[in-house]
This record gives C-alpha cells, structure tokens and sequence, in this order.
C-alpha cells in the first residue's frame, strides 16, 4: 500500500499505541455498563426478537479506530518518492589515459605502479555504472584500449589485460591526451573528463601536452592529471643472470606541466606516492565529477496527506450517522 512513499513525521505513528488502550477501555466500560447475569435455566422466560441493530454497537468504536488510524496516517505526511524530476539526460563520458612505460613497473606501489593503477581504477569504474567510460594507454605512442562504452565488464577485462611492452617505450603524454581527446570531442554528454596518470615527463610523441591540454579546453574537456611515483627514488627490478636485482632509480614526475594542463582545461592535479594516495585521488575525483552532474537535479516530492484525512473524516462521519440514525441508542 506505501510502496513508493515516504513519510516527512514518521515519529506520529507512535499515536497508534493509543488504539490498543482505547480499545481496553471500550470493552472494559461497555462490561460494567451491561454486566452479566448467570440463571440455571431460560425455561419461562418470554425471549425478545432477534434484532442485528444491539450486535452492531460495537461498530462506533470501530470507525473511531480507523479515523484515528487515517488520521495519524495524515498527519506523518505520507509524500511520493517517485517524483524524481531530472534536467539531465545524459551522465559522464570518462576516459582513462594510462602511463605503460617502464618505469611504471616500479615498485614503490604494492605490487608495482602499473598494477596498482589497474586495481584501484577498476574499482572507480565498478562505482560508476551510469557513465560510459574508456581506456588509452600510452607509452612512447598511444592507443586506444577500449573505447567509452557502458559495458563496465567488457572494459574492466581489457584493463586486466594492459602490461609493460605493449608498445615501443617512452612516455608520450601528449600523445596520450590527445588520443584521449579525439574519443571525446564528439561526444553529447553534459560532462566529459580524462583522467590522466603517469609518472614521468612528456619525452616522446609529436604533440606536446599542453598543445594537447588546448585542445582539450576547446572541447570543454576536463583534465585531472595523477603524478605516480614517490619522493626521491624508487625500487626498481632489473633482469639480470643472478635473477631479479632491485636498483634505486630517481622519480622524475613532471609535476609542472602535469599542472598546467589541469589548470588549462579547469580539472585538478594530484600527487600520488603510494596505493592509498591514489585511492584516495580517485575517491576525490568521484565526488568531484558527481557533484558536477548533481546540481542539474532536483526532487519534486508530492503531498499524499489529504486523501488520508479524507478518509478519517469519513469514518468520524459513518459513526456520527450510525449513532444518530440506524443505532440510536444501541451505540455507546
């Protein structure tokens, strides 16, 4: 009967104790009012005709309860929660823009950059099922993994598949942006982001990022760049005939130009030196991009109050035409 309403004072239903008291009362007055006579035996006495108007006293006290039932029904104010009315008709088209390069396999991140990327992305992706996003990835040239889709399984399974060595080494953020761009400058979403992680400087490709950034602006293309990589250096694994030696090597983040392209296309930029950094950045980012897409929403909620006091009026008023009418003077 309630499904889809909700009640702004849910605290009156508390008024309903009442009933059960009322009722108590009722049965315990109408016993002392009409009491109880025991006799051996009838045999002699002259018995009435039966009348069904002295069975139905009881009655008033039965619209009374459901009056006062409709009526705390009323006063709770029921309201419909499915009114949603929402200016929107699109979400967020995202794209990711991965860093695959070789640096990214180093270990300052549990297990390693690269894989610490995927895992936590996968899971910014499994909390955003209306939005369609895709994947790039980029090293010294860029492509595109998985186009914008809203088929979250499909794209979470190409994710899983990116490694180190797809294509040639390097680091070409620009390129990378770029690729990212062109997937979303025909897109009709109300907004458009990239997300762009690396964790090295822009040293291959023939489009510089902030050429890239420009581009992106002119689209209307949010950019939040994440910088990886610890302070100072890093371990990293070498290959060598003994087996896998670590070496330290310095992390060159880019910080500077990472934030200008932020800055350019009104995203923001991060730093992340370990797996909780850049969990916390993608949190950071959700609420960013939900925030956006929220305030074109609003909620039209709809009064319900009145066929409630309707009907308690109803019932106070069968009960005043039954008392003064068919019952009078059966009803108490």
């Amino acid at each position: 009967m309630f499904k889809g309403i909700e009640f702004a004072h849910p605290v009156f239903f508390w008024l309903l104790i009442i009933i059960p008291v009322i009722i108590v009362w009722y049965v315990w007055r109408e016993r002392k009012i009409y009491g109880y006579l025991s006799v051996s035996a009838i045999k002699g006495f002259s018995m009435p005709k039966k009348s069904i108007v002295p069975q139905l006293r009881r009655i008033g006290i039965v619209f009374r309860c459901l009056a006062l039932i409709a009526l705390t029904v009323a006063i709770a104010r029921p309201q419909s929660s499915l009114s949603w009315q929402n200016s929107t008709t699109e979400g967020i088209d995202i794209m990711i823009a991965s860093d695959i390069s070789g640096s990214m396999l180093a270990e300052d991140f549990q297990p390693n950059r690269m894989e610490a990327g995927k895992n936590i992305a996968i899971d910014f992706i499994k909390n955003r099922p209306d939005d369609r996003i895709g994947l790039v990835i980029f090293s010294g040239e860029s492509f595109t993994q998985c186009p914008l889709t809203i088929d979250h399984e499909v794209l979470i399974n190409l994710f899983k598949d990116i490694k180190n060595g797809m294509i040639d080494d390097g680091t070409a953020i620009g390129m990378g942006l770029a690729t990212a761009v062109n997937r979303l400058k025909e897109s009709d979403a109300k907004s458009k982001v990239i997300i762009l992680l690396t964790d090295g400087s822009n040293n291959a490709g023939s489009i510089p990022p902030v050429t890239a950034a420009e581009i992106a602006k002119q689209f209307n293309i949010r950019v939040y760049t994440v910088g990886l990589g610890t302070k100072g250096t890093a371990p990293y694994p070498v290959q060598t005939p003994m087996g896998i030696q670590y070496q330290r090597i310095p992390v060159d983040v880019d910080e500077g130009t990472l934030t200008k392209i932020a800055t350019i296309t009104g995203g923001k930029y991060f730093r992340a030196t370990n797996n909780e950094t850049l969990k916390n950045i993608y949190e950071q980012i959700d609420k960013l991009e939900k925030a956006k897409i929220d305030v074109t929403q609003y909620h039209k909620k709809t009064e319900l109050f009145l066929p409630f006091a309707l009907i308690a009026l109803l019932f106070l008023l069968f009960e005043f035409v039954f008392r003064n009418t068919l019952l009078k003077g059966a009803l108490t």
